[in-house]
């Protein structure tokens, strides 16, 4: 074997054919931005993914910008998942304040990676795997390749997020978005922008809409490649409902994804370059201190619970997947509820 060559390849593999992102791949839309698409905060995971209409917190930067200007504290989350039995991390954190009396500001960072990748090498690469050889002490050996170094392939998406409220019943909001992908010595970078409203009606009903990559977001590689991660429309309905008798409030909500990259049989609704992907759950707040949720992500089963102390939340969210092992997400997110910080 003449070639050096990447041990481990399983992982990497695994990591590559989900984000579609090596640096070796053919120039395609398709899943360019797959890993912009795996959520934020275990809450919203644990309901299957819905928070387009529901996003009021600090992780409204990720599923609607919008739903920022409903902030009357700065807040901070933090979540870590880990996919694929481990193989996979994925990390998000972001922080979020008022400004002035109808408008806020946000600032978020996603990473997707798997690290500590072991680059190999042969001994002498003019010789095949396996042949026999004699060093420069005299000794023979077996040309068998050794660990030369570790490398990472990385994803990252930083979102700088702006929303305003216009009234009780309507807020608007956009995330200028840049990405960075590295594959060893290899990387990209793009940059795109997130459009995103929210509409809230005086039964309680909520809609939401966020079109992400609105002008398509171009990845340009340092081999001279490139790739689109093309618009995706984020739509939601949610609709809270009072349940005196357990003294508590269920919330259902319906979110869908809709793609223009022909994804066909990787969809669960296809037609042409069209594609649908649906996300429903429930979440049930017990005296506004205890939650239980559910939900079905794409066809995954998701489920949650999570506890709210005086500032703090606690989040843990499920997903099960038939192939792809089960993903586990524990969140944090803290209030700095003070008056000096409330909203003016």
């Amino acid at each position: 074997m003449k070639n050096r060559f990447v041990q481990h390849g399983f992982a990497a593999f695994l990591f590559l054919a989900f984000s579609a992102s090596s640096a070796f791949a053919q120039t395609t839309a398709k899943y360019a931005g797959e890993f912009l698409s795996l959520g934020a905060g275990a809450r919203s995971l644990g309901m299957g993914g819905t928070h387009a209409a529901l996003a009021n917190d600090v992780t409204a930067v990720y599923w609607n910008p919008a739903g920022l200007a409903q902030l009357n504290y700065p807040e901070i989350t933090l979540m870590h998942a880990e996919q694929f039995a481990g193989i996979v991390q994925y990390n998000f954190g972001a922080f979020a304040l008022p400004h002035g009396k109808d408008a806020s500001l946000g600032i978020g960072l996603i990473r997707l990676a798997v690290d500590d990748i072991p680059f190999t090498r042969l001994p002498r690469e003019d010789l095949d795997l396996g042949e026999p050889y004699v060093d420069d002490n005299g000794v023979t050996r077996i040309n068998r390749p050794f660990v030369d170094r570790e490398f990472s392939n990385a994803e990252h998406a930083l979102f700088l997020s702006y929303a305003r409220s216009k009234s009780t019943y309507f807020s608007y909001g956009g995330s200028v978005k840049i990405v960075h992908k590295g594959f060893d010595d290899t990387s990209a970078w793009g940059i795109g922008f997130d459009l995103g409203a929210q509409f809230r009606l005086k039964n309680g009903l909520r809609f939401g809409a966020n079109l992400q990559d609105a002008t398509t977001t171009i990845l340009a590689w340092n081999t001279g490649r490139k790739e689109l991660i093309v618009p995706t429309l984020k739509i939601g309905v949610a609709l809270p409902l009072s349940v005196d008798l357990l003294n508590g409030t269920l919330l259902p909500a319906v979110d869908a994804d809709i793609r223009f990259e022909g994804r066909e049989q990787a969809a669960q609704i296809s037609g042409g370059p069209a594609s649908l992907d649906m996300h429903a759950g429930f979440e049930y707040l017990y005296k506004d201190a205890l939650a239980l949720r559910a939900g079905t992500d794409t066809g995954n089963f998701s489920a949650g619970a999570g506890i709210r102390l005086p500032k703090l939340e606690v989040d843990y969210a499920f997903m099960r997947h038939s192939e792809l092992k089960n993903t586990h997400r524990v969140s944090l997110k803290l209030s700095l509820q003070e008056n000096k910080f409330r909203r003016k």
